[in-house]
């Protein structure tokens, strides 16, 4: 069965293999989905097997380092329910956002006199 799947990448800027993984890429004909997102269909047994499948590509085609990120997304059937699911294949999220503190949240305090 075909399945959809985007995956979300940030390669190491130094060690990062960008040519593996953009070789990889250009197998699969994925589509540019903006800056560091790609869209590919991908053939697999069932639906379990998404995550193994895509791992097992990226490391047979990419020199993956310990700063390099991979998020997959995709959809899956659970108990009859589509359910959108995303995970980190490779490292993990980031402790602070690059976007925290940008919204200015103001408080109101009550005042009696």
């Amino acid at each position: 069965m075909k399945k959809a799947i985007w995956l979300a990448y940030d390669l190491d800027i130094i060690n990062g293999d960008f040519e593996g993984f953009y070789t990889l890429l250009d197998k699969l004909d994925a589509k540019e989905c903006g800056e560091c997102l790609a869209f590919f269909q991908l053939e697999v047994n069932n639906e379990e097997d998404i995550e193994k499948t895509v791992k097992e590509l990226i490391l047979s085609n990419v020199k993956v380092t310990e700063n390099d990120r991979f998020y997959i997304i995709f959809s899956r059937f659970e108990d009859g329910i589509k359910k959108i699911k995303g995970k980190f294949l490779f490292g993990k999220r980031k402790k602070t956002p690059p976007w925290k503190g940008y919204a200015k949240v103001e408080v109101e305090s009550e005042e009696e006199g």
